[in-house]
């Protein structure tokens, strides 16, 4: 165990009810080692360091913390690491005023030294002290009750909280709203289908009414024959196909449709023809006109 003298916050701590120990061992935890050990905890915040300096495992720290009748020394141990953690406060602080040095090397060779400051450290610090300040609320984006680094944590556990809280109840309105949406889907599926169904009988009759029309009366009147004998030998009743037009129909437009062409025709034949040209019309050739004097060449005919 070190001799080394306790710090001005160790008599605060170290003023507990040890844990009683069944034997006195000189390894063992006495009442003096309790002591030194909270009150090196508190100089450290690190247990194995605080271990370390009082010659004890940190398996049989951590076992006397979990004896019987160790309450006392573990309320001092979490005092101690609330000292250790100031303790490291102090030490960011001191890196955020002051930085940190380092070297700068060159080829392998030491050139110069500069210091760091960490600005993110700085403000770390100054919206935990300062939250009125410094915090997110300043900006107006935090409200009261979660400032600083700590306040940040919070928000976020919140959302996250409230986040599974609006999935479940979202869960829980599609499932009641689910079969309602399938007999909409259902229902709007069946309306597409019948309409594609539609559409495709349409053409279907649009096609028999124009083969219809190719065949000639001979054959029209032998399928209109078969359908009776069909229906007589089932027992049933003669099915006439209403897009099928009749030999009257058919009649009325043959009529309709002469008489459009003959219309045409005779329109035609209202019209004067362009007359043609009187034959021979390629043989005359126009004498050219006289239209002032006239030079003559050597070429020219009657030339004296």
């Amino acid at each position: 165990m070190s001799d080394r003298p306790e710090t001005p916050a160790a008599p605060s701590l170290t003023h507990f009810l040890p844990v009683p120990r069944l034997k006195d061992r000189s390894n063992g935890w006495k009442p003096q080692v309790q002591r030194a050990f909270i009150a090196a905890l508190a100089d450290t915040g690190s247990v194995a360091s605080a271990c370390k300096r009082v010659g004890r495992s940190t398996h049989g720290a951590y076992a006397l913390r979990r004896a019987e009748g160790a309450e006392a020394f573990a309320a001092a141990w979490e005092a101690a690491l609330d000292h250790g953690v100031r303790r490291i406060e102090d030490a960011a602080m001191d890196r955020a005023l002051n930085g940190t040095e380092e070297t700068i090397h060159y080829h392998g060779e030491h050139v110069a030294t500069r210091r760091r400051y960490n600005e993110r450290l700085v403000m770390f610090i100054l919206r935990s002290r300062l939250p009125q300040r410094f915090g997110a609320d300043s900006q107006g984006g935090t409200p009261p009750g979660h400032k600083g680094a700590i306040g940040t944590m919070e928000k976020r556990r919140l959302k996250r909280k409230w986040k599974a809280k609006w999935r479940k109840k979202w869960r829980a309105e599609w499932e009641a709203a689910l079969p309602e949406n399938r007999m909409k889907s259902a229902a709007e599926a069946r309306k597409l289908i019948e309409a594609k169904l539609e559409d495709l009988r349409q053409r279907v009759l649009t096609r028999d009414s124009y083969e219809w029309r190719e065949l000639t009366p001979e054959t029209r009147d032998a399928y209109r024959h078969y359908k009776t004998l069909r229906a007589r030998d089932l027992g049933r009743k003669v099915e006439r196909e209403s897009h099928l037009p009749s030999e009257a129909d058919l009649a009325a437009e043959r009529t309709a449709e002469e008489a459009r062409y003959g219309k045409r025709r005779g329109t035609v034949q209202e019209e004067e023809p362009m007359p043609l040209p009187p034959p021979g019309w390629r043989d005359k050739t126009e004498e050219p006109k006289d239209s002032g004097p006239r030079i003559r060449t050597m070429k020219d005919e009657g030339w004296d």
